[in-house]
């Protein structure tokens, strides 16, 4: 990838995605979750335990080569993206739950995602010292993820008004730019990126259709209402593939690592939108009313990012 790309184009772009989920979230965000604590911890757990399992089942059942395993991993702890908001509100899940579980990874994942991916590193790449996240990077990781959405709140408690003006803007400015980023991100690296798409296709869809399906089994089998579930299934079924992409290539410095995060990008959309139309209900779902309770309109904060 070009150096500009690279170091500038893919970090702005990510800022801009971070910092508009920044302008749609408030404290209470995070204080919500005590309505639904049964709904947050079951996510949290398949989230941060079970999918880095199923993805290491996978990534040794399917003989990946090294860099690219580590890259599944990176793409596994990466939390759930803002796109997981949009889908949620199309088929009916609670738009407000997906929100706070967004803040809520967002932090976790300034800690677990260093951790799961130095396991994975010195797992599959034991010889390589020059990859890992140790502290330096960690702190880049942490001024990546949180940093963005920091100014983004305080933005909307300062001016409220004037972050409800600019969500539309920024989202739009978000997916202009990372069009962009991305279509020269792949027209540099195409040959690469053709060389192991086969390899990856099966792999990063098969990952997305189980991410989804134990999102929205496992709170059903413990008996979590319909809403909450579609919430937790796309919240952990779509992950932030931008981030991961931009923590492979600007802070550990390996394109290879980023191909499952870039392939999973571009196939993860129609894999859940297949898998939303399979788990609609139809009729009236009571819990979006919640959103509009806790003055979170989901239509005007259910979109978000087209990356992720």
């Amino acid at each position: 990838m070009g150096s500009a790309l690279t170091t500038i184009g893919l970090p702005v772009a990510l800022g801009i995605i971070m910092f508009g989920l920044g302008l749609s979230l408030a404290p209470g965000d995070f204080a919500r979750v005590a309505k639904h604590p049964k709904a947050v911890i079951i996510a949290l757990v398949c989230q941060l335990l079970v999918l880095p399992a199923l993805c290491l089942g996978l990534v040794l059942v399917f003989q990946l080569p090294p860099v690219l395993a580590v890259g599944m991993m990176l793409l596994a702890a990466s939390p759930g993206g803002t796109t997981a908001n949009l889908y949620s509100h199309l088929f009916r899940g609670d738009v407000a739950l997906n929100i706070s579980l967004t803040a809520i990874n967002s932090v976790l994942a300034v800690f677990t995602l260093p951790l799961i991916t130095n396991l994975a590193i010195t797992y599959f790449l034991p010889g390589d010292d020059g990859l890992g996240l140790q502290l330096a990077k960690v702190v880049e990781v942490f001024a990546i993820v949180l940093l963005p959405v920091a100014i983004g709140m305080l933005v909307r408690w300062w001016r409220p008004g004037f972050a409800d003006r600019m969500d539309k803007p920024v989202r739009i400015a978000s997916v202009v730019i990372l069009v962009v980023v991305i279509a020269g991100a792949i027209a540099s690296n195409l040959e690469l990126l053709l060389e192991n798409f086969g390899s990856l296709a099966a792999i990063t869809v098969l990952f997305c259709v189980l991410s989804l399906t134990i999102g929205y089994l496992v709170p059903r089998l413990l008996r979590v209402g319909p809403a909450q579930s579609i919430a937790s299934s796309f919240e952990i079924g779509i992950h932030n593939a931008t981030l991961a992409i931009v923590i492979a290539q600007t802070v550990i410095g390996s394109v290879e690592m980023s191909l499952p995060a870039a392939v999973y990008g571009v196939l993860m959309f129609f894999v859940a939108l297949a898998f939303g139309f399979l788990i609609r209900r139809r009729g009236p779902a009571p819990e979006r009313a919640d959103a509009a309770a806790d003055g979170v309109p989901a239509e005007s904060r259910g979109a978000g990012e087209p990356a992720s």
